[in-house]
Parts: C-alpha cells; sequence; structure tokens
C-alpha cells in the first residue's frame, strides 16, 4: 500500500495534469517515485519498509529549499538512501528474533522488468538473500554502484563516506557477492520450459518427475514468519526437497489452484486457496534445473502480490 504522503503527493501531479500547477518539488518526486522505491526495496527486501522510507523522503524533501539542489534526482536518492540505511539497522534486530528462515517480500512484476536483465537479477529473491550477507553500508554502496550505476562521489554524500572509503567498500562488496551471487542466467526459453516442467511435476505431484527437474544441489527455503507453517530452516538435496514436496502436495486443501506469474522478474508459482494467495514459491532455474526455490507464506509479506508493482533504475 503505497504511503499518505506519497499518494498526496501523486494527487496534487494528477490535479496539475487537469490545468493546475503542481509544485517543483512534487513533480520531482513523483517523477522520480519509482525509482526511489526500487533503491530502497533493494536496500531492504521489504516493499512495506521501502513505503515507509519513501514516505520519510517526502517529509524530508517536502522541506528543501529547491534553490540550493543542483540534481533533484541525486538529492531525492540520497534521502532515500539515508532513511534506508536507518531502516535497514532496525530490520537487522528484527530479524534475529524471526521465527524461521527470513525471506524478502515478494513483488508481482511487469514483464519489463524481466527485460532488464541487471534489473531482474538484482531483484530475484536469490540476489537479495546474497545483499542480506553485506553490512548496510557495504549493500547501500553496492546497489547505489552496481545496479543505478551512481558515480563514487554521489554515493559517498548518501552514506557519508569519502569517494575513497566507498570505492574500496564497492571493491570488497562486489568481491562477497562474487562469490556467492547465482549462478549463470539462462534463456527466457529454457526458463520457461523448466517451469513449465517444474510446475507439472507440482501438479501430478509425481516424486519422479519432481526428481527430474530438481537440480542436485536445490535449496528449498520457507517463510512463514511463525504464522503459517513452513520449515524453519533451509532443506538442501533433491531427494529431500522432492520428498517435501510430494508430502506437501498430497496434503493441500480442497479450494487450493496453482498459477505461473513473474515474481521479481522471475518466474515464480503462486498457490490461491478460495482465490486469496496463500503461499508465493519463487522459483530459481539453472541449466534447465529448479536450484533454488523461496516459499513466502507470511500473510504480512504477500500483500504486495494483489497488483504488479512498478520497479525502474
Amino acid at each position: 500500500m503505497k504511503s499518505e504522503h506519497s499518494k498526496r503527493a501523486q494527487d496534487r501531479a494528477g490535479q496539475s495534469a487537469g490545468g493546475g500547477r503542481a509544485d517543483p518539488a512534487t513533480e520531482a518526486f513523483v517523477t522520480h517515485r519509482n525509482l526511489l522505491f526500487t533503491v530502497a526495496y533493494e536496500m531492504l527486501g521489504s516493499a512495506a519498509d521501502a513505503e515507509d522510507v519513501l514516505q520519510e523522503t517526502w517529509l524530508r524533501w517536502a522541506g528543501v529549499d529547491l534553490g540550493t539542489v543542483r540534481d533533484r534526482r541525486a538529492y531525492l536518492v540520497r534521502i532515500t538512501t539515508r532513511q534506508a540505511l536507518s531502516r535497514l539497522r532496525t530490520l537487522g534486530r528484527r530479524k534475529e528474533s524471526y521465527v524461521g528462515s527470513w525471506l524478502p517480500e515478494p513483488l508481482l512484476t511487469s514483464p519489463d522488468v524481466a527485460e532488464d536483465v541487471e534489473l531482474a537479477d538484482s531483484v530475484s529473491m536469490a540476489m537479495l538473500l546474497v545483499l542480506e550477507t553485506l553490512t548496510p553500508t557495504e549493500r547501500a554502496v553496492f546497489v547505489l554502484r552496481e545496479v543505478f550505476d551512481l558515480g563514487y562521489d554521489e554515493i559517498a554524500e548518501a552514506v557519508d563516506k569519502s569517494p575513497a572509503a566507498v570505492r574500496q567498500i564497492a571493491h570488497r562488496a562486489r568481491a562477497h557477492v562474487a562469490a556467492r551471487r547465482p549462478r549463470g542466467t539462462v534463456s527466457p526459453a529454457q526458463t520457461r520450459d523448466a517451469l513449465d516442467a517444474f510446475r507439472r511435476a507440482i501438479e501430478t505431484g509425481d516424486l519422479q518427475d519432481l526428481l527430474d527437474i530438481l537440480a542436485p544441489d536445490v535449496v528449498f527455503l520457507g517463510d512463514g514468519g511463525g504464522v503459517k507453517q513452513a520449515v524453519l530452516r533451509p532443506v538442501v538435496g533433491a531427494d529431500k526437497v522432492g520428498r517435501l514436496l510430494a508430502a506437501g502436495l498430497g496434503r493441500l486443501p480442497a479450494g487450493m489452484s496453482l498459477l505461473s506469474a513473474e515474481v521479481n522478474g522471475h518466474p515464480a508459482l503462486i498457490f490461491r486457496l478460495d482465490g486469496a494467495v496463500d503461499t508465493v514459491v519463487a522459483v530459481h532455474i539453472d541449466d534447465g534445473l529448479v536450484t533454488g526455490l523461496y516459499a513466502v507464506r507470511n500473510p504480512e509479506k504477500l500483500s504486495h502480490m494483489q497488483r504488479e508493482t512498478v520497479l525502474r533504475r
């Protein structure tokens, strides 16, 4: 759900389109809103917290003397980054007491996100989990440099470090991510074929069909947030994951339906119970096999599955 303040900003911009004149601060915020949301989301892995960051950004931006601002986009990104860094440290404490595995909040995304390979890679469940292993400052620097291609001077202002320090942090973060990032990309056709095969195996519940599409080192993570039943620890290996899926599919209630979708720029399966989203399973595919399954069941993390979220670089 959009913050009230950012919605008001958009409403005021809409009024300007009807003949009135929106103030420059509102126009700038609305113009860059999707970019700012993407920055905050990539830093936090939480759409709800990203929306809160946008609200805080708007409150601070509304009080800025625009006559002193040389680059409005850069200034807005700087405010957003600082607010996200503060929120990221709070989230870290919250995750320490989280029940079971913590997974990023899934977003229903439009096809244009998948077409931007770098953006899709950066918001994938697998990559967001890699970013979780960075320190807050490393994550901010990596996101701003590698995803949004900001200059070191701009990033330095956003994270309150010297440009030289930012270069060192960027180098360290790149090496850290490179050692842990998901394996190479596959073609869209390969991805579709693998997802179709996995979906057929899910629909039949046949163990051998599941084993045929799962990579030997496949990892299954579940996030129920202590509210819905989910595996509390990662399950690793085709045999263990296949048997877990086959057993779980045998217990699905009547009224459960299965749909394919684009989530975080990548293929996913959505389980709906009586029409409502029950579980989102993001699927990571390499070389025609499923290497990662990320099942989000925590109801608080499923609100952005009702409509597409626009992401921008």
